[in-house]
This record gives structure tokens, sequence and C-alpha cells, in this order.
């Protein structure tokens, strides 16, 4: 069955004249809450764009000043540089290789006296041959030998050992084919933070340069030295076997320090090194007369005396001595048995050194100055009179000058 679908169209309502002016025209109100709105925007506009400028201006000025700060610092960093290679370059020649010979009992079971080798660094301070260098490395050494930076080796004599300062005086047997001698320093000058480098052959490198800072200043107040005259300088400046008796220079080339010991438990460099002041290496070795007994001893006090019967509270116990040396011609004896007692690996059956020219060994390590001060004194054909104790018994023995 057919519908009928019946669309009906709805005209569109057309607003009388009043109507549309009110649609088509906001009020008056409208218009300034529109206005007031832009401008809001307006100005919140402008001052981002003022902070903007602001913000990259201060943005750049920053950059900028860091630039500047990055380009002043690799400035000093290559001028520093540069101040180091031409103070290296200065006194490179001057450097030495020293290597020793001496006599030392062979480990067990061979037993016996061997010969071995030491070597370790020096210094050249003098047009007539003088070297400075470290006195555990020489007090006992049977030959010397001084090697140069282009191969020449030149025999030395020992001038001079100073056992607690640990700084002793080589004289070569003639002078250089080429000779460039460092100048000695003022140490009394270097203070705590100074610049330093140290030139020497550790394990047998020679001629390595090590930099670093001055760390400490050690004088006879504390552990480091106990006498009037030690004084040492410590430096984190690399300090490995090889490198004892080198010299320690200013960022000028001047020599302050005669590198002494490295206070380690692995062996190794732990920034931890010590140099003599060369103010010390002067008024012990340069200034006066030096002195040189070669005896490398060990300074017997408190239960160890007692232990070894030691008829007074201390005295030198005798570990080596080298050939041809005072001590050598005036008969001491060196050690000949191997032995540990109180964690100290010692060389027993050689004498015990109870006094010098009637000054006695004491506790301190001050009668040592005592008696090198007094020996230093003496002339050519003067008798040193020396009283040891060999096998429970006290003997004198004597030497001419």
């Amino acid at each position: 069955m057919n519908q009928k679908v019946r669309i009906v169209k709805h005209k569109a309502q057309t607003p009388k004249e009043p109507e549309l002016d009110q649609l088509e025209q906001p009020s008056h109100q409208s218009t300034r809450e529109i206005a007031t709105t832009i401008k809001l925007w307006v100005s919140e506009f402008k001052g981002r764009r003022r902070a903007d400028e602001q913000y990259y201006r201060n943005a750049s000025k920053l950059i900028l000043t860091a630039l500047s700060f990055v380009l002043f610092l690799g400035g000093w960093t290559e001028s520093n540089g540069q101040q180091l290679r031409d103070a290296f370059r200065k006194v490179e020649q001057a450097v030495v290789i020293v290597r020793t010979q001496e006599r030392e009992l062979a480990p067990l079971p061979q037993g016996g006296m061997v010969s071995a080798n030491g070597l370790g660094s020096g210094v050249l301070i003098s047009n007539d041959g003088k070297i400075l260098t470290a006195a555990h490395l020489v007090e006992a050494a049977d030959s010397t030998l001084v090697e140069f930076s282009d191969g020449e080796l030149i025999p030395a004599r020992v001038s001079g050992a100073v056992r607690n300062a640990d700084v002793a005086l080589l004289q070569l047997e003639h002078a250089p084919a080429r000779i460039v001698a460092a100048s000695l320093g003022d140490s009394d000058k270097v203070e705590v933070g100074d610049e330093v480098f140290v030139v020497g052959a550790p394990y047998g490198l020679s001629h390595t340069l090590t930099a670093g800072h001055i760390s400490a200043r050690h004088s006879p107040d504390n552990r480091i030295s106990d006498t009037a005259l030690t004084e040492f300088l410590q430096t984190d400046a690399a300090i490995n076997q090889g490198n004892s008796g080198g010299p320690m220079f200013n960022m000028n080339g001047e020599v302050i320090g005669i590198v002494t010991n490295i206070l380690s438990k692995s062996g190794g460099s732990e920034g931890l090194g010590f140099a003599a002041t060369s103010k010390m290496a002067r008024q012990l070795l340069l200034d006066q007369k030096p002195f040189w007994s070669g005896v490398e001893g060990f300074l017997l006090t408190g239960d160890l005396a007692k232990a070894l019967n030691v008829p007074q509270p201390a005295g030198l116990l005798v570990q080596r001595v080298a050939d041809g040396s005072p001590a050598s011609r005036a008969g001491i004896l060196a050690g000949s048995m191997r032995a540990n007692i109180a964690g100290e690996d010692l060389l027993l059956g050689g004498d015990i050194v109870l006094e010098v020219n009637g000054l006695p060994y004491q506790e301190s390590n001050e009668s040592y100055s005592k008696i090198y001060a007094s020996l230093t004194k003496l002339k050519v054909g003067d008798c040193i009179v020396i009283k040891v104790f060999r096998q429970g018994q006290v003997v004198r023995l004597s030497v001419i000058r």
C-alpha cells in the first residue's frame, strides 16, 4: 500500500533590523575590554622580548668570559710547558748516571762475598769535576763510574759522604769533554706549592724528567730529620729506584735539592719523595773540607745495643767497608752474617764503632754530626783513633788522615 510522504520546508526567520544591528555591532563596553586585552598582550610581548634580549646579552658575555679564560689557561699552560722545556734543555747535560761496584754477602745457600753493582744519579756542579749525589749510593762503594749524557764514562772517587743527611760529593778523575755544570740555587727561597722537576735514571732509564710541586719542608723537629743540620724537601714528582742522588731543580734550572729516598709500601713512587736541600749539601760538602770514612753502618741503640752486648748506650754496627777507604786502611771489619733483629735486616760479625777521636756514638744521630764535623777539621797527616767493639773486646785502631 503506497503511503504519501509530505515534505515540509521551514523558512528561515529573518530578524528584524533592530535585532540585526544588535548582533553585528558590539557594545561600547565590549570594545574597551578588547582594547585592554590587546594592550596587555602587546605589553607582555614587549616584556618577554626585552627579557630574551637581556638573556642573550648575558649569555654572550658568559660565553666570551669562558672563552677568554680557556684561551688564558691554554696560553698559561703553553707558557709553563715552554718554561719547563727550556729549563730541562739547559741542565740536561749536567745530570749524570752514577754506577758503583761493591762487595756484599751473597744470599743463602751460596754464602760468601760477591760483587754487586749499584745505579743512581748525580749532577755536575763545577767545571773542575765535582758531582753531588746520595751518600747511601756511594759511601761503601769500592769503585765509582760516572756516565754522561753523550755516553762518556769517567771514574770518580768519593770526597765526602754524610750518612744522616744522605748527601755525598764525588770528584772526577778528569773533566768531561763537554762541561755543562748546573748552578746551586738557594733552597731557603723554596716554598710549598712551588713547581719543581727531577731528572735522573729511574730503573736505569737515563735523563728521565718528572715534574711536580714542593709538598712540604721537613726540618729537624719532625720524623724525617733529627739533627740541627738536616733539612729535606718533600715533593709529589715521581721518584723511583735509580733517581737516588739525582738533582731536583726549580723552574730556573737551579739545583735546590738532591734526591734521597721515597716513602712507599709498593716499592714504587707514591707521591712521597724527598730531597736533601741544596743549602745543607753546600754547608756539609762545599763550605768545609769534606770527609769520607768508607763505612756503611747501622746505629745500634736501646734493646738492639743491649742484645749485642754493646758496652755503651749506642754504637755503629759496621755493615760494609769500601776498598781503599780510611776505614779499610784502619782495619775496620765489615759484617759477614745475615740476621733479622727486631724487624731489621742486618749484617752481623763486623766491628761496632764506639767512638772516633774521643767522641762516642750516642742514641741520637746528632753524635754522628759531631763526629763528622771533627773529622772535617783534621789536616793531612793527622791521626784518627777509632775505638771498636770486636768479638766481646774493645779494640783501638788508628789511621793517618
